[in-house]
């Protein structure tokens, strides 16, 4: 059974959801945090849902601020609301029943995911595809000095899904993300975690996923 879903973050931003739970019911679920310019029904959701409903287990995916069905212009998010928007959507599938609650972030949700596992106990566990641990970083690695000056002038960046033109997206979120780097926070972790990271990925470090 799949039910479309909306809740409020901490700052009254709508976020659009999807419930997807098996037949027979359940108190696990897992919640699924998709990557950057991505939504709930990104590919990697979509196949995980499929495989987890399958096991009997539940899955929440949700659309980040500004993306998918989700209120707000794209160009104002940050990964600190982000993550405020994963710690509402675990606190309400507590509300709702769920015993067993799992994390799951691919890409910049798995930096999303990261940060909001370490300021929680409740978990049962975290699962992290390619998961950006430090944004900075990688921005500065993708756009080059030049770039990243470019970015801060004109608060747009190159579209780095590959597609034509420049993306809204003010330099704040830069400046936010140079306070979000995951890896001290990740040793406040005490859920069983795992990562999966492959060597050929395009956008997401490598050297990365192994300091983590």
């Amino acid at each position: 059974m799949e039910e479309r879903f909306s809740f409020l973050d901490p700052h009254g931003h709508r976020v659009a959801a999807l419930l997807t739970i098996p037949n027979g019911g359940t108190d696990k679920i897992a919640i699924l945090c998709h990557g950057f310019l991505s939504s709930k029904t990104s590919s990697t959701n979509n196949a995980l849902t499929r495989m987890l409903v399958g096991h009997g287990i539940a899955t929440f995916r949700f659309d980040f601020f500004g993306q998918g069905e989700s209120e707000g212009p794209f160009d104002q998010i940050t990964v600190s609301l982000a993550v405020e928007q994963a710690h509402r959507a675990v606190d309400l599938m507590s509300d709702r029943g769920y015993r067993h609650i799992g994390l799951m972030g691919s890409s910049f949700g798995g930096l999303v995911s990261i940060l909001a596992a370490s300021q929680r106990k409740d978990l049962a566990c975290l699962a992290l595809k390619c998961p950006v641990v430090d944004f900075a970083e990688e921005l500065r690695l993708e756009f080059g000095d030049e770039g990243m000056a470019q970015w801060k002038a004109t608060n747009t960046i190159p579209n780095i899904m590959g597609g034509p033109g420049r993306i809204p997206l003010h330099y704040a979120f830069y400046e936010d993300a140079l306070r979000r780097i995951a890896y001290g926070p990740a040793r406040s972790i005490t859920a069983p975690t795992v990562i999966v990271q492959g060597d050929k990925d395009e956008h997401v470090p490598l050297h990365q996923s192994r300091q983590l």
